[in-house]
């Protein structure tokens, strides 16, 4: 098993001490021209350039048992930095292990993978995602999880439990932790997914494999933590139910591929703005001759969150990704449309481009 499948692995650089001893090094970072409608002070479109993301990444391994994980983040306009992930991994057998620290706890597809290695869209699911946009740091908790996989690596599993104390941390809800009436609980997380084609035996994933195999794969996922939502004058369970798709044929001319997902969320009716059910699904299609450096990958993808409160967000993304390195070195171009109840729709233009080294 490995902690992200291999044909993700960044270009780093990798010193050996010894017989499965090593360091690596590497970094990455995300960064967009945004053309936002209606945006600007004066109501007029906004024009801006931004860096959303720059993370350097640590790998190292004591011995072939033991390994680990580090990665920071830069965070806000401020651009502080933050640890996001720092695991110990902890080889029990060729097909389980035990992850300890911070790092992506058991969850959807679309949280393992992440913005670095998701289908496009600008910056990832976070309409229907929404624990890995508003929960934790940066989706990630402090906790221990059991990996593993049975049935020639088709059937895998991950069992966990978390502080998950930041549950709505960027979410616009007045989430307390000293109600006197909230218990002091971990939030349990697990996975389960099967693959009837390929299979994908690491833990962290990927939202689409860009044509290097056939996949069909259904997962499940769900967390919970009792008095995970807390206000100044409520405390309820927090909840979370998930299945989702993704299926990748290779054709003649390139490679199709359709995601969907369905969420479920339950704050115990504390937050109703946070409480409803969401889906998203996408289509993809990765042409298989080369133009230059890389393929062109056009992309369509639909979210939406029905909340409990009466408000439902909904977020359309047209467009293309340039791929030139695998989730190494991407250019793309957006159009998406954003319409949230009893506020006025807005569209926007982005060009990004993702680099890791």
């Amino acid at each position: 098993m490995t902690a992200v499948p291999c044909q993700n692995a960044v270009a780093e650089a990798k010193i050996e001490f010894g017989e499965e001893q090593y360091l690596s090094v590497g970094f990455g970072l995300r960064g967009a021209l945004r053309v936002v409608e209606g945006a600007a002070n004066d109501g007029d479109r906004s024009y801006d350039a931004a860096l959303d993301s720059a993370r350097l990444y640590v790998a190292g391994a004591v011995n072939k048992r033991i390994r680990g994980i580090f990665t920071s983040e830069k965070s806000g306009a401020n651009d502080t930095v933050q640890v996001i992930d720092a695991a110990g991994i902890f080889t029990l057998g060729s097909n389980l292990e035990v992850w300890a620290g911070r790092f992506l706890s058991p969850g959807s597809r679309a949280n393992l993978a992440g913005p670095y290695y998701s289908l496009g869209g600008d910056y990832w699911q976070n309409i229907a995602a929404r624990y890995g946009w508003n929960g934790g740091t940066i989706g990630r908790d402090d906790g221990i999880a059991l990996v593993g996989n049975v049935l020639e690596q088709r059937l895998v599993y991950s069992f966990g439990a978390f502080e998950a104390n930041k549950i709505f941390h960027f979410s616009n809800v007045d989430a307390v932790t000293d109600n006197p009436q909230q218990q002091d609980s971990l939030m349990y997380a697990s996975r389960v997914q099967y693959s009837f084609w390929a299979t994908e035996p690491g833990y962290y994933g990927t939202g689409n494999y860009l044509g290097s195999k056939d996949i069909f794969t259904v997962g499940m996922a769900y967390r919970h933590k009792k008095d995970g939502a807390a206000s100044a004058v409520a405390v309820g369970d927090y909840a979370q139910f998930t299945i989702d798709l993704l299926i990748e044929k290779q054709l003649s001319g390139g490679t199709a591929s359709f995601e969907a997902a369905y969420f479920d969320y339950d704050t115990g009716d504390v937050f109703l703005s946070e409480q409803g059910q969401a889906y998203s699904a996408a289509l993809g299609y990765i042409l298989a001759e080369s133009v230059g450096w890389g393929q062109l990958q056009p992309y369509l993808r639909y979210q939406r969150f029905a909340a409990d409160n009466d408000i439902t967000s909904k977020r359309t993304d047209l467009g293309v990704n340039y791929i030139i390195d695998a989730y190494n070195a991407q250019i793309g171009i957006g159009y998406a449309n954003l319409e949230v109840s009893q506020q006025r729709s807005a569209d926007s233009l982005t060009l990004s481009i993702q680099l890791q080294f």
